[in-house]
């Protein structure tokens, strides 16, 4: 299949000799579980993208977008903008929601994802406002919120390599736009009312809308096409860029009052599943502090080809960090979902989210996976501890890697064992 790439696999799993950057997937062929996986993630996407390609084997394609739109980010400030259509007609919305896809299989996620072809049409970002038709049809396309009918002509049949990312959903192939129709969009007035007003900021856009309930996905979209700001502030941002800056902006906006919140009196444990990740969010009666560690086995996306358990956290005490988290754009996300718990509930702690990744977590699917997965972690009942040492004996019972080494791991955990406070003894 022209430009389908297949996911480097782990080398761990084999006994026999080979030479040096070899690949077994040729003896394999994704049914001997060479390389220690359940299910070939080779496979899984060459028959979802096999299923699309049969519908998309043309220069011509309509279906409805979801709607969905994607804006690059590579030679910026002069990037590709266009939407995401899949050779289907009706309601399609959920191909482009991932607040909906809580429950569904990884096949499910890597179906509806893959029959999204990406059209794409050159533009500076700075410039975009008279760039002509297609970006101001894939607008319109990011303030709708039902399924659009779209007409899409391309210069060539869509090919390219599949997209798979730890920060944005995957999608399909792709090629240039030579001509764009769509169909009548039902726009979200909460999304049109901040695109007409050019004396609304873009930060104050998004937490109005998020704090109106308009789905974090929906927000990001219109973000990343220059819907909110300031008359001729305006910008594309790209959608990586826009996903994290968009859990940025709620989350810090959130935090600004979760600090002024009392204290919560006691140690919780909030445990979840899903997609072969384990989940535990403790929550310690503490003033705010945050940590995410991830726990990569060998054989998933992240460690392909390891021989051992690799490891990566990043934190934050009280006053913030101002680098980029070396987690990337997860970070951003689960701080987010941890503090709508602590709004809900008007109180203050401190956090730390523990994360196994399983071989059965075979292809990266965007930064939602960890939003949406915290939220519902944080839904759970949780387990209720007087100390500290008792929430870690609970969570050990839910991992697999030793506490001793999650705490080499953290700052926080660290931090909580060997630093005493006055905010230990009282209520801020």
């Amino acid at each position: 299949m022209q430009g389908f790439e297949p996911l480097p696999l782990g080398q761990e799993a084999f006994a026999a000799p080979r030479r040096e950057g070899s690949s077994l997937c040729h003896v394999c062929k994704g049914s001997k579980n060479l390389c220690g996986k359940d299910r070939c993630p080779l496979m899984i996407k060459f028959y979802s993208y096999s299923r699309t390609k049969r519908l998309i084997d043309a220069q011509d394609l309509y279906g409805s977008s979801p709607p969905g739109v994607f804006v690059g980010r590579y030679g910026y400030p002069k990037v590709d903008i266009g939407p995401l259509v899949p050779p289907d007609l009706g309601d399609t919305v959920i191909m482009d929601t991932p607040e909906q896809w809580m429950g569904k299989t990884m096949e499910e996620i890597v179906d509806f994802r893959f029959r999204l072809v990406r059209g794409k049409h050159l533009v500076n970002v700075r410039d975009f406002q008279s760039a002509g038709r297609i970006v101001d049809l894939t607008r319109e396309l990011a303030l709708s919120v039902n399924s659009v009918d779209v007409e899409a002509k391309f210069s060539k049949r869509p090919s390219g390599r599949i997209v798979l990312d730890d920060n944005i959903q995957p999608f399909g192939p792709s090629a240039r736009l030579e001509r764009l129709r769509i169909g009548n969009p039902k726009y979200d007035h909460k999304v049109e009312k901040a695109y007409y007003d050019t004396d609304l900021r873009a930060v104050d856009a998004v937490k109005e809308l998020y704090r109106n309930d308009v789905l974090i996905s929906r927000i990001e979209k219109a973000f990343s096409v220059g819907a909110f700001g300031r008359e001729g502030a305006r910008r594309l941002v790209p959608t990586r860029w826009s996903i994290t800056a968009v859990d940025d902006m709620l989350g810090k906006d959130l935090l600004r009052t979760t600090k002024t919140f009392p204290l919560i009196n006691e140690f919780r444990v909030y445990d979840w599943d899903q997609l072969d990740n384990r989940w535990s969010v403790l929550l310690t009666p503490t003033s705010w502090r945050y940590e995410l560690i991830e726990a990569w086995y060998p054989n998933t996306v992240w460690n392909p080809a390891g021989l051992q358990v690799e490891m990566i956290s990043s934190h934050e005490f009280f006053d913030g960090r101002k680098e980029y988290a070396e987690i990337g754009g997860c970070y951003y996300a689960a701080r987010l979902a941890v503090n709508e718990l602590l709004q809900r509930e008007r109180r203050q702690a401190g956090a730390v989210i523990f994360r196994e990744a399983h071989p059965g977590y075979l292809l990266p699917v965007g930064v939602w996976n960890v939003r949406e997965n915290v939220r519902m972690a944080l839904t759970q009942r949780p387990r209720r501890f007087d100390t500290l040492d008792q929430a870690l004996a609970h969570v050990q019972t839910r991992m697999d890697i030793p506490i001793s080494t999650w705490t080499a791991h953290s700052a926080v955990l660290r931090d909580l064992r060997h630093q005493r406070r006055i905010d230990d003894y009282v209520d801020p």
